[in-house]
């Protein structure tokens, strides 16, 4: 099959979210850092159950922010994006400063169990428009009992293996009203380490293997450092350094990863996660005409709106050119049948 130059929106312009896919191929949404769009195979796809992963401190709620962000900025009046946030802790406020457009968002009454998502989900789907994208935001899986452990003492049987058998019989359940609505669900989902592994994989999340099997996309973030700022001799940490590795993708490459920085009140970074990368790869040549990042910074302070996003289509361009000729040497090139 040929393929077509498209970007992460689904047409044939040119612009920030340009990347190469097949024209058969999912239909994407930026996850707000082109790298990672990259690592994703386009950005998240759509009608997907997506699956993001990580410890503490890791922009596990940031990267579901901007996806909310990104996913209503593509769809704009036709899309309804819930979010439940099962954890009692979303700060609205810090939330709106990062680029969630609040207004527009259905926050559902929170859900406490399992079961009581999969109600609320069924329910949804099933009113659900068929002409009409839809994306629902889970924060996180792991705030959700279910109701055998509520009506048992906390020293009786194991709640892992219960609540991952109930996963198990609801997913089930909802994959085929899923496929039938345009859909996507996100589920956020905090690592949790084994007990009594001295090798192999030392961390597990909750889930068992139900969320394995039927998500599309399954993101693991690490942290890797603090960001630290000096000014007038007083120190700040002003973000953080994450890793980010696709465990598994239905819509593309699997185990591509990537780093980028997380701002603090600001999110993921991506022009410095661009530059960074273009030149770890030895890639950052004359026609961006900048040598550091500070230089490019510089120059975009000074720039309108339209000189800007002409600037950042230019960065994100060459990541998405360079990123694809690196995938293409690394195909296979003897022919099997």
């Amino acid at each position: 099959m040929g393929k077509k130059k498209k970007n992460l929106n689904g047409d044939s312009s040119d612009g920030r979210g340009l990347y190469y896919q097949p024209s058969a191929s999912p239909v994407f949404f930026s996850s707000g850092c082109t790298l990672l769009d990259c690592v994703l195979g386009g950005g998240w796809a759509t009608d997907r159950i997506i699956n993001v992963v990580g410890d503490k401190s890791t922009g596990k709620t940031l990267i579901a922010i901007e996806a909310c962000a990104n996913f209503f900025n593509k769809y704009q009046d036709n899309c309804t994006i819930y979010y439940n946030e099962a954890e009692a802790a979303f700060d609205t406020d810090y939330a709106r400063n990062l680029g969630l457009p609040v207004e527009d968002i259905d926050f559902v009454e929170p859900c406490f169990t399992v079961e009581n998502l999969f109600t609320d989900l069924h329910t949804k789907i099933e009113k659900a428009e068929k002409d009409k994208q839809y994306l629902y935001i889970l924060d996180s899986l792991d705030a959700l009992s279910d109701k055998a452990e509520l009506e048992r003492e906390i020293t009786d049987g194991s709640y892992g293996a219960n609540k991952a058998k109930k996963m198990s019989e609801l997913f089930r359940k909802l994959i085929q009203p899923l496929s039938n609505k345009k859909f996507t669900v996100m589920i956020i989902s905090q690592i949790r380490d084994k007990m009594n592994v001295s090798f192999g994989n030392k961390h597990n999340r909750s889930g068992g293997k139900a969320l394995d099997f039927y998500s599309s996309q399954i993101l693991y973030l690490a942290h890797i450092a603090q960001l630290k700022k000096q000014i007038k001799g007083i120190q700040r940490v002003t973000g953080v350094e994450i890793k980010a590795q696709l465990r598994k993708s239905k819509v593309g490459l699997p185990f591509r990863e990537c780093q980028f920085p997380i701002i603090f009140m600001y999110g993921i970074d991506d022009l410095k996660t661009s530059v960074e990368w273009l030149k770890e790869v030895k890639k950052l040549e004359d026609e961006l005409q900048v040598e550091t990042l500070n230089e490019l910074e510089k120059e975009l302070v000074n720039l309108d709106d339209k000189e800007f996003d002409e600037k950042m289509n230019e960065v994100a361009s060459k990541v998405i050119k360079v990123w694809n000729e690196i995938e293409e040497m690394f195909k296979p090139k003897k022919r099997k049948y």
